[in-house]
């Protein structure tokens, strides 16, 4: 048995968590430079806000609805997380940390009531830290994250499922035929590992509920789409396909990228963002032991502004894998260097690290036509960058090249509606007045 524990609109919940005047209104957190919506509670879903819509199309409604727009207060939300997962791994032995909401953990071996075990764990969550979540509990992965949608949906949505539903599922605890009722009653599109276009070529097809996805024949689903979606498919009918990862196997690219607080159009000011995206990329290399050996910098206008649009990108290889901020800042600078072109107003660009290997892989170089030029091993000196920016906080040791006031008056994040760092930040700790 598995059980993923959900927290319920996340970002917004731990805003309401520390400001209570916001429960029962229509609230959505706003991406980096307060771009678009990227999390929205019950009233905000209501109004008919999705997923990543711009704030200038939804602006409106803080006068007509009273709608509450705040920026991204990561840093309050990666620590609510950490307490989060904490307590959820209460539930059983082992835990998978799937997002930053989301946790798989393995019942397996775990004696009693199950649905008992859950929903102490979601009140002592709730009690102790202010979170609602949603537990869904099965014999599959793929089936707990379909019954915590089910528990979800059921909880918001009064009608779409039964109540005993609601907040906590179980799908082993339902007979077949009650179970089919649910399958009957539930999109294909929702299942976890069906994506968009997979759902509009099921529908294609009349396969409308996962009622109908399961009672498809495995050869069909494993001719037509291959062994990934034939796994989902097993896991559906019951069958554990899917283990638990207990350590999650490491990125493969590493991206920071960011919609600058105003356009850009000069290159200064460009190499300095560029500078620092690369430099916080590079950090997240070197936490992952890992080394990049390839850099793709890319830089566009906005979509929604008028005037010439400008798009590039280009991918600079390095000669050999490295983790050293200074190089991998050098081949970004130079990338940029040959896509810039002046008179466009830039509003977004960013790094990516590609073609990453384990630190442990030393891959050398045959220069045949060149001598070989002294390559210092600079790996001590990222650990040292690393360990003082750590402790003393972020740009306390950085390249010149990403400039000293990060951007405040160009690339930099505007963030004018962020709530203090609660939990972080001893300047920004609450105050209870009696």
């Amino acid at each position: 048995m598995y059980a993923l524990v959900d927290g319920n609109n996340f970002y917004v919940s731990c805003e309401r968590v520390f400001r209570p005047s916001l429960n029962g209104r229509p609230v959505v957190v706003l991406s980096n430079n307060d771009g678009c919506a990227i999390a929205r509670s019950n009233e905000a879903k209501a109004l008919g806000i999705t997923m990543g819509e711009p704030w200038f199309k939804i602006r409106h409604l803080e006068e007509q609805a009273g709608l509450v727009a705040l920026s991204a207060n990561f840093t309050l939300y990666g620590d609510m997380s950490d307490r989060m997962m904490s307590l959820a791994a209460g539930l059983g032995p082992t835990q998978e940390i799937y997002s930053i909401d989301e946790s798989f953990i393995s019942l397996h071996g775990v004696r009693g009531d199950l649905m008992e075990r859950a929903w102490k764990i979601r009140a002592r969550i709730h009690q102790w830290i202010g979170i609602p979540c949603g537990i869904g509990l099965a014999p599959t992965k793929t089936l707990a994250k379909l019954a915590n949608h089910i528990a979800k949906t059921a909880e918001r949505k009064a009608g779409s499922y039964p109540s005993e539903l609601a907040t906590v599922c179980n799908l082993a605890s339902l007979s077949a035929a009650e179970l089919a009722v649910i399958l009957q009653a539930t999109e294909v599109g929702t299942v976890w590992g069906i994506g968009r276009q997979i759902a509009q070529q099921l529908q294609a097809m009349g396969v409308h509920t996962v009622h109908d996805f399961v009672a498809l024949p495995g050869d069909v689903v494993r001719g037509k789409w291959g062994v990934v979606l034939e796994r989902t498919w097993r896991e559906l009918r019951g069958e554990p396909c899917i283990e638990l990862a207990d350590n999650p196997p490491p990125k493969q690219q590493i991206a920071c990228t960011r919609s600058f607080g105003q356009p850009v159009s000069d290159l200064p000011p460009l190499q300095e963002a560029i500078s620092e995206f690369t430099t916080r990329a590079a950090e997240k290399l070197r936490r992952q032991k890992h080394r990049s050996g390839q850099v793709m910098v890319f830089a566009r206008t906005s979509p929604f502004r008028d005037g010439p649009r400008f798009s590039k990108s280009v991918v600079v290889p390095l000669a050999r894998p490295s983790a050293d901020t200074t190089a991998l800042t050098a081949a970004a600078l130079k990338g940029l260097s040959s896509i810039y072109q002046p008179g466009y107003q830039l509003a977004k660009a960013g790094v990516m690290l590609l073609d990453l290997v384990p630190d442990s892989q030393v891959q050398c170089e045959l220069l045949w036509d060149e001598e070989p030029t002294e390559q210092r091993d600079r790996t001590r000196l990222m650990e040292a960058l690393d360990q003082v920016n750590g402790r003393f906080g972020k740009r306390t040791l950085l390249l010149g090249s990403s400039g000293m006031n990060q951007g405040a008056d160009t690339w930099g994040m505007k963030q004018v509606r962020r709530t203090p760092r609660y939990t972080t930040d001893w300047t920004e700790v609450p105050v209870a007045r009696a």
